[in-house]
């Protein structure tokens, strides 16, 4: 499978949250909570992983509190029949750690796994649909998105269409 990429110029934190809900109705839209879809969030501290996270969360959950899973690693949120994931594993020291999480078990079905720092959890974690990194820019940041999988080529595909317009 070839890899497709693109960029994203977001210039403000309402451009943030209008690109997390396209993200979001793309997903639900073409079933992704049924297939299951992993995103890796890529970026330094502040980039911007978390409040795309936050972001994506409240956009089927309106008004929920997300909190930072930066200490807990894992929080999750469920709503109708469906799940969002939100790991954080910025403070994991050894993917092993992962297998005490029973993290396995959380990508099961009728799921979005939102993974921020995922290199440190590798060869552990599940591959990735779709990789996020979040770069700071001079104004705003930009998102350099990758698919990784068949799902994940089909999504930026919809992606590079509604951000091309």
């Amino acid at each position: 499978m070839s890899q497709l990429h693109t960029e994203i110029q977001l210039l403000d934190e309402a451009e943030s949250i209008e690109f997390a809900g396209l993200i979001a109705n793309l997903v639900a839209e073409n079933g992704g909570f049924e297939k299951g879809l992993i995103f890796y969030l890529y970026g330094d501290l502040g980039a911007g992983k978390s409040f795309f996270s936050r972001a994506f969360i409240q956009h089927f959950i309106p008004g929920q509190k997300v909190k930072s899973p930066t200490y807990t690693i894992v929080e999750s949120y469920n709503f109708s029949i469906n799940t969002i994931h939100h790991l954080d594993l910025y403070r994991l020291c050894d993917p092993e750690e992962l297998e005490y999480l029973a993290i396995r078990d959380l990508f099961n079905e009728n799921f979005v796994a939102l993974i921020e720092w995922p290199q440190k959890g590798v060869p552990i974690l599940p591959s990735a649909d779709i990789e996020f990194e979040f770069v700071y820019a001079d104004c705003g940041r930009t998102v350099k998105i990758q698919s990784v999988s068949q799902k994940g080529k089909s999504l930026v595909e919809q992606i590079m269409s509604k951000t091309s317009s």
